[in-house]
C-alpha cells in the first residue's frame, strides 16, 4: 500500500509517477496517475479554501460536545465506532480500520455513506473517526471525500452504498441489509470563493537548520537553492495527534526517524528529534549552532501547517527566521484546483511534461 508513504512524502508524487511511466505506457498508467493527482487536487482545493478546514474542526468540536449531552447520539456513535451496528460490511470495515489503520477506497465510500445515510450520524464525527485511525489519514483527502459523499463537495452529488454493489465487489463476503435507499444531499451555505495559491518568497541564501515535518519527509529532493544545511531538526508530531490511534502515531514517529537518518546522511551534518510544538527547545537547538535561519518544506492546510505557523512566529520572536520551500509539483498543479477535478485532469500531461524538465525539483 503506497498511500501512507505518499501522504507523508516518504516518496514523492512525482517520483511515483515517473517510476510508473518508466515501466508502463501513458495510456496503461492513466488511471493510476489520476489517482495520484486526486490527492494533489484535494490538497490544492483545500489550500485555496482554508476556512473549510477550520469550519470542519469547529464542527467536530461541537459534535463531540453534543455527544456528552445527547445520550441517544452517544449510543449510536459508540456502536458505530465499535463496529456493533448489525450491518455486516460496516462492522468489518470499522474493526479493520481500528486494528490496522487502513481500508480500501471503495470500503471508505461505502462506510461513509452508511455512516451518514443509514446510521444518521454527523459526517464530521465520521471524518474525525477516520482521521484518528487511518495511517494514511490526510486532512484534505479525508475531509473533502467525506464532504463529497454527503453532497457538499460536488454540490448535490451524493454517494449511496447499495447492498448489491457491496455484495458484488466483496465477492459475496458481505450481504448488508437495512441500508438507506436514498442519499439526500446535506445542507450547507455553499463553498467560499477560491483564493489564489499563496505565494512564497524566494529562499534567502546562507547557513540554515533544516526542519522536517510529517507532511514532507523526502529532504533529499527538496529544492533548497542557496541553503547550506548545518543541522537537521525532525519535528515529532506525536503530541499534535494526541487521541489518535497508536498505530497512527507510531507510523508518523517511525517515518520522522527514518527521514532524519536520511537527511543527516545526505547533508553531512548532525540532527535531532524534538516535539513539533516545543518552540523553545527548537529555538535553543538552532541557536546552539550559531544559526539565525531555518528552512522547512511547505505544509498544506492541516495540523502541521498550523503548528509550523505557530513555530514560525515563536522563532521570529527568538530572532530566527523560518523560511518555507514549496515543491514544484504543488506549484504546478494547485492553480488548477479552483473548481472540479476535471480542470486539473486536463492539465496532467502538460504539467508532467514541464516537471520532467526539472529533475532537481521533484
Amino acid at each position: 500500500v503506497l498511500s501512507p508513504y505518499i501522504r507523508h512524502r516518504l516518496i514523492t508524487e512525482q517520483e511515483t509517477v515517473e517510476a510508473v511511466l518508466a515501466a508502463h505506457s501513458a495510456s496503461a498508467a492513466e488511471k493510476f496517475i489520476q489517482e495520484v493527482c486526486w490527492r494533489t487536487y484535494w490538497k490544492g482545493w483545500l489550500e485555496r479554501r482554508p476556512h473549510v478546514w477550520t469550519d470542519y474542526l469547529r464542527d467536530v468540536r461541537t459534535a463531540h460536545e453534543e455527544l456528552a449531552t445527547n445520550s441517544s447520539l452517544r449510543r449510536r456513535y459508540d456502536k458505530a465506532v465499535a463496529g456493533e451496528t448489525g450491518i455486516d460490511a460496516y462492522n468489518a470495515f470499522a474493526r479493520q480500520l481500528c486494528e490496522v489503520g487502513y481500508v480500501h477506497n471503495h470500503a471508505r465510500m461505502w462506510f461513509a455513506s452508511m455512516w451518514i445515510y443509514t446510521l444518521n450520524l454527523p459526517w464530521q464525527l465520521g471524518a474525525d473517526f477516520f482521521f484518528r485511525n487511518l495511517v494514511d489519514g490526510d486532512p484534505a483527502s479525508n475531509t473533502l471525500s467525506w464532504r463529497w459523499v454527503g453532497g457538499l463537495q460536488t454540490v448535490g452529488k451524493t454517494y449511496l452504498a447499495r447492498p448489491d454493489n457491496i455484495e458484488k465487489y466483496t465477492a459475496g463476503r458481505f450481504q448488508p441489509t437495512g441500508l438507506a435507499a436514498h442519499a439526500e444531499p446535506l445542507s450547507f451555505d455553499g463553498h467560499p470563493p477560491a483564493l489564489p495559491v499563496p505565494p512564497l518568497p524566494a529562499l534567502k541564501p546562507g547557513k540554515s537548520a533544516l526542519l522536517l515535518s510529517e507532511d514532507d519527509l523526502h529532504p533529499e529532493s527538496l529544492a533548497l537553492q542557496g541553503q547550506e544545511i548545518a543541522t537537521v531538526i525532525a519535528l515529532d508530531p506525536s503530541e499534535l495527534y494526541a487521541g489518535h490511534a497508536r498505530h497512527v502515531i507510531d507510523f508518523k514517529s517511525a517515518a520522522v526517524h527514518d527521514a532524519l537518518a536520511r537527511a543527516t546522511a545526505h547533508f553531512g551534518c548532525d540532527g535531532a528529534i524534538l516535539p513539533a510544538n516545543a518552540a523553545d527547545a527548537i529555538a535553543d537547538a538552532i541557536k546552539s549552532r550559531n544559526l539565525a535561519s531555518a528552512v522547512c518544506a511547505y505544509a498544506p492546510v492541516g495540523y502541521s501547517q498550523t503548528a509550523l505557523r505557530d513555530l514560525q512566529t515563536a522563532l521570529g520572536k527568538a530572532g530566527i527566521e523560518l523560511q518555507f520551500a514549496r515543491r514544484a509539483w504543488d506549484d504546478a498543479f494547485w492553480p488548477y484546483a479552483a473548481r472540479g477535478f476535471f480542470q486539473l485532469r486536463e492539465k496532467i500531461d502538460p504539467v508532467l511534461h514541464k516537471l520532467s524538465k526539472q529533475p532537481s525539483l521533484l
